[in-house]
């Protein structure tokens, strides 16, 4: 029987590591993830003229995939640009504590 520091396994213990922090994610992680959104709406545009192309004998399908494309880039470029919204928090300020001054039975003279 050896005493000592071994490492404790189980196969209940779970060894991904956990996030304990409320940290934003950094610029980096948030520009990676708006470059692949503007990535993936940009190359639905293609897709569409395409299909309007294909669909020409059908005339609104096709007029639908035309109007489905022209928005297309304007709303890429707006949530390519979007940051995440910043959290509120609450400031820490001092409280004072006021107290009123106590009161003093006083006899009153009418006179």
């Amino acid at each position: 029987m050896s005493r000592g520091g071994g490492v404790v396994s189980s196969p209940d213990r779970n060894d991904t590591p956990v996030l304990i922090t409320e940290a934003a994610p950094s610029y980096e992680e948030q520009h990676a993830a708006r470059r692949k959104k503007y990535a993936i709406m940009m190359s639905l545009r293609f897709p569409c003229l395409i299909l309007a192309a294909l669909f020409s004998h059908i005339w609104w399908l096709a007029v639908f995939f035309i109007v489905l494309s022209v928005p297309l880039p304007w709303m890429a470029v707006l949530i390519a640009n979007d940051r995440p919204p910043r959290k509120t928090e609450k400031a820490n300020r001092y409280q004072v504590e006021r107290r009123a001054i106590e009161r003093k039975s006083t006899t009153v003279i009418d006179g």
